[in-house]
């Protein structure tokens, strides 16, 4: 009697398992890369590097004859010449799926919040993705709400629509992703915090997010002291990730701290790999990195990726590199100043100096109406505020101005916003209107 043919899957499997394992080797390291001889691999593949002992990954970033150079995923603590090195056959893969609600990963996506191992309750997928083909997205027009009045009217959000958040340090940029992830009405929010000091992680889950905020949150963290390449991974990691949840059909929102640090560990992978220093030390490839990240969120076929980026302006310069590089690919920016922020005024959002590009897609005109004629008063007092305060603006001489000074002290109040209160979009915009028609 024939026995019955075994499933392809453990063939392939048990053909794996007989098959000798090649070895290669260490031959040099420097920098943040090192070099590789004796096995075959492809870029983006990892492999694995004193995988008897202690197991160091490293991904595949250039090929040669007969030399792989890789770049580690971890500290070359204890790597020497002649270490033996496996080819694991596959490039980084990242667990995708609902167990990962409420769970804290690290960079290369790697639960480290002592919850229960995530094996067997997600799926797991490639880290490189294909980017929605611009034709096969869907335009941004519904609304997405974020609980916070300033931007939820003045600056309106649109499901699939990406966002930065510029500001110097020190200003409010976390404070205000806390208050947005609670406040927001989007399915699922992933949260990236690249270059973060390892201080303030802790107190961001426990305190600006809280119990609640968690609840359909995931958490991707690489702290400062990580190496470059895992800051970088990180970035796409999360995006990864919020990319599982929109093939859903979910609408996410995707929230990364920062995209300037991103760029500064694109920076040190670059230099290292020997590319020229170009503007202001950054290589041609963190300009090239950029957009390839920043493309992935948005619309697709289903489903959406709203993403909020903060932006680490150098100085308060607006205009440095990565800034300039990023408003230019984002469909808007929310400025925060230093000045509004030293005074106590949180969120510390310049309304006039912040604009969304789909506003006018996702607000009805008599809001938009509304908005505009607030932004109008808002401009014209701000054209006399050193006349007024050297005493030299005399009431009468501009109506408008006149109206813009009675109105100031309601103003200041709605825009306004203790840390930890959400307000619904119907009563910011009614609480917009009263404004308006006082």
């Amino acid at each position: 009697m024939t026995p019955p043919a075994l499933p392809l899957s453990l063939l392939t499997r048990a053909r794996a398992a007989a098959s000798p394992q090649v070895t290669g080797v260490v031959t040099g390291a420097m920098g943040l890369t090192l070099t590789v001889d004796g096995i075959a691999a492809a870029v983006g593949d990892l492999v694995e590097i004193n995988p008897a002992t202690r197991p160091l990954l490293a991904e595949v970033v250039a090929v040669g004859r007969d030399r792989l150079t890789c770049m580690p995923l971890g500290t070359l603590s204890g790597v020497h010449a002649g270490a033996p090195v496996r080819a694991t056959g596959m490039p980084l893969q990242v667990p995708v799926g609902e167990a990962l609600l409420g769970r804290v990963l690290d960079g290369l996506g790697r639960p480290v919040d002592g919850g229960p191992p995530l094996a067997s309750r997600v799926s797991w997928v490639d880290l490189a993705s294909e980017t929605p083909h611009a034709l096969s997205r869907t335009r941004v027009e519904e609304p997405l709400t974020f609980g916070v009045r300033a931007l939820d009217t003045l600056v309106p959000c649109g499901k699939g629509q990406r966002l930065g958040i510029f500001a110097g340090s020190g200003v409010g940029k976390s404070s205000l992703l806390a208050q947005i992830t609670r406040g927001t009405d989007a399915d699922v929010r992933v949260i990236g915090l690249i270059g973060e000091r390892g201080r303030e992680v802790r107190e961001f889950l426990e305190e600006n997010l809280g119990p609640e905020g968690m609840a359909r949150t995931v958490v991707v963290v690489a702290t400062s002291d990580e190496p470059p390449l895992v800051r970088l991974k990180a970035a796409f990691v999360a995006t990864r990730i919020a990319e599982a949840f929109r093939d859903q059909g979910r609408d996410v929102l995707l929230l990364m701290d920062s995209i300037t640090r991103t760029a500064m560990a694109q920076r040190e992978v670059g230099l290292s790999a020997g590319e020229p220093p170009a503007t202001r030390g950054y290589p041609p490839s963190v300009f090239a990195m950029m957009p390839q990240l920043l493309e992935k969120a948005g619309t697709g076929a289903v489903g959406s990726i709203t993403g909020l980026y903060t932006v680490l302006v150098e100085g308060d310069d607006h205009n440095e590199p990565i800034a300039d590089t990023a408003r230019s690919i984002l469909d808007g920016h929310i400025v925060l100043t230093r000045k509004l922020a030293t005074v106590g005024h949180f969120p510390a959002i310049d309304v006039l100096e912040s604009i969304s590009r789909v506003a006018t897609a996702v607000v009805p005109p008599p809001q938009m109406a509304d908005a505009r004629e607030i932004r109008r008063l808002m401009g014209a007092l701000r054209d006399v505020k050193e006349l007024i305060e050297i005493g030299a603006y005399q009431a009468g001489s501009d109506p408008l101005v006149d109206r813009a000074r009675d109105l100031a002290p309601q103003i200041e109040a709605f825009l306004q916003q203790p840390m930890g209160e959400s307000t619904p979009t119907p009563e910011a915009w009614a609480w917009l209107q009263r404004i308006v028609r006082s």
